[in-house]
């Protein structure tokens, strides 16, 4: 309820009297729920009567296209998928900020659709990209690899660290992961430094030991990172002594 009178202010919005209303009034309905209960709503949504203003019909998840929309389709309604490439914690104003200038996938079930769903888009300062029906798991698994998995890798380095003693973890961190994300960002793979990217597996050794021995919950996503990287490596042709470090990793 918070949250949702939070948002209510920012946007100048008010709360329907009930969902026939939505349907009866509105010519364009967003589906912001968990990506389970979509089907419901789309289920609920097409029990409350004729869709008499032909609206666009819209979720945001990630991992769906327009297909968990046929229902509302069939219809009458311009249905699409538009997910912003953004990460959500409960603070609309900073949110709002946030996704001026990011980019949003989006997936229409006709051109009309991914016009509007542009449009849309366009209105909230975004920037659109299109991703195709078939694609959508994949373009959402990329996703969460790259800021999901990011956050528990964090995590997992804040935890070792204060077992090595560090009092503010994130102070020691903040400066070198924004570097090497930045790095990331503007030269990809060849951003890599470290112990893989050299061979130095006396190095990787002693990391492993001292995981095992003081952060041993740590060590399977340590070595799973690392055999990562040196496959990676790999794949881009490195003189890498590939052998050692497999070994050495446990694979």
């Amino acid at each position: 309820m918070k949250c949702r009178e939070a948002v209510g202010h920012l946007s100048h919005a008010q709360a329907a009297g009930s969902l026939s209303d939505i349907v009866d009034s509105c010519d364009v309905i967003a589906i912001a729920v968990t990506d389970d209960a979509i089907l419901e709503i789309v289920h609920t949504i097409s029990e409350a009567g004729a869709l008499s203003q032909a609206p666009v019909v819209f979720h945001v998840s990630g991992g769906s296209g327009t297909a968990v929309l046929e229902p509302l389709r069939q219809m009458g309604a311009k249905t699409a998928a538009i997910h912003p490439a953004m990460t959500f914690t409960g603070e609309p104003e900073l949110e709002l900020e946030r996704m001026a200038g990011s980019r949003f996938a989006v997936t229409g079930s006709s051109p009309e659709s991914s016009q509007l769903s542009q449009s849309i888009v366009e209105a909230l300062g975004g920037i659109s990209v299109e991703i195709p029906e078939d694609c959508r798991a994949l373009y959402h698994a990329a996703l969460c690899h790259a800021a999901n998995h990011l956050v528990t890798l964090f995590a997992g380095a804040s935890h070792a660290l204060r077992a090595a003693g560090v009092d503010d973890p994130a102070g020691l961190l903040a400066p070198l992961a924004r570097a090497a994300l930045d790095n990331s960002i503007a030269n990809g793979f060849g951003a890599l430094s470290g112990p893989v990217l050299r061979g130095d597996t006396e190095t990787i050794r002693r990391h492993l030991a001292a995981l095992e021995g003081d952060c041993p919950e740590l060590l399977p996503t340590y070595r799973a990172m690392a055999l990562a990287t040196v496959d990676e490596l790999e794949r881009r042709c490195d003189p890498l002594d590939r052998a050692n470090l497999l070994s050495l990793l446990g694979k």
